[in-house]
């Protein structure tokens, strides 16, 4: 099993920029696709981005494309998620998930989660 530790939440300005880190530990994150999700209070979790074990296939959330970005670095076991233009409807919970096979955006499709990092913007 894979060991999921999110990192890199805080208190940002709107506008202002932050990355979320996913390091893994257990197992090499490079076996699994990974997705990054949030919840905001009151509100069901929802997907944000996810990418392909090999790193070349990445889909975004329609509320983030162009301001996101999810990358992953093979050497340091790490999923990031660069965060720019940040908005305070972006606030929320963050949350790294992995699962063994193929692109989903389903919350119910991933097996491990980390315990998540929070984001807040001030507007």
């Amino acid at each position: 099993q894979v060991q999921l530790v999110e990192s890199g939440g805080g208190l940002v300005q709107a506008g202002g920029s932050l990355r979320l880190s996913c390091a893994a530990s257990g197992r090499t994150l490079s076996s699994y696709y990974v997705g990054w999700f949030r919840q905001a209070p009151g509100k069901e979790r929802e997907f944000v981005a996810t990418i392909s074990w090999g790193g070349g296939t990445t889909y975004y959330a329609d509320s983030v494309k162009g301001r996101f970005t999810i990358s992953r670095e093979y050497a340091k076991n790490t999923v990031y998620l660069q965060m720019n233009s940040l908005k305070s409807e972006d606030t929320a919970v963050y949350y790294c998930a992995a699962r063994s096979r193929g692109l989903r955006v389903e919350v119910k499709e991933y097996n491990y989660w980390g315990q998540g990092t929070q984001v807040t913007v001030s507007s």
